[in-house]
């Protein structure tokens, strides 16, 4: 009998790791400098468009800083799985990503503590995609892609246990 061969054109890759932290003033000023130490990037800082009196928050007002990671995606994320010990929930996956938090910046390998920045989380998510990906997203002669190409959050439990070695709670 013959092997199926695997289609390559279905084959799961990382697109990008998106780094985020959120606040305002002080905190926000922190997190941005964290987040230039974590990825020797220049970070982008996110500006709100709407008013949440409850919150304090008014159009124009900084409210997060973020980097987005597409070169060295696996290696920053074997260390920031590494920092909450390889395991992730079921709830935390969705279509074509998923999304984790870490409490301390300093659970991650080789991060030291700064004294300027002190104790401070953030926010992780990974973004997934199959080739033809592009056909949908260019501006010039876009076009439709099936259903089929959408990354199931099965599909990325198999990926993650397979490259990654994690570990799934409900």
């Amino acid at each position: 009998m013959k092997e199926q061969k695997i289609n390559p054109m279905r084959k799961i890759k990382i697109e990008k790791v998106v780094l985020s932290i959120g606040g305002t003033g002080d905190y926000l000023n922190k997190g941005h400098k964290l987040l230039e130490i974590i990825t020797s990037k220049k970070p982008s800082k996110t500006v709100s468009r709407k008013r949440i009196p409850s919150f304090g928050v008014r159009p124009g007002l900084e409210t997060g800083t973020v980097v987005t990671i597409r070169k060295d995606a696996e290696d920053i994320l074997r260390k920031l799985l590494i920092a909450i010990e390889n395991k992730l929930k079921l709830k935390q996956m969705s279509e074509n990503n998923f999304s984790f938090g870490i409490h301390e910046y300093i659970e991650i390998p080789g991060m030291e503590y700064h004294r300027e920045i002190g104790i401070m989380g953030l926010d992780v998510t990974v973004v997934f995609k199959r080739a033809g990906r592009r056909v949908r997203l260019k501006k010039m002669k876009s076009g439709k892609i099936p259903k089929k190409q959408i990354i199931t959050p099965e599909e990325i439990v198999t990926f993650m246990k397979n490259k990654f070695d994690t570990r799934f709670t409900k």
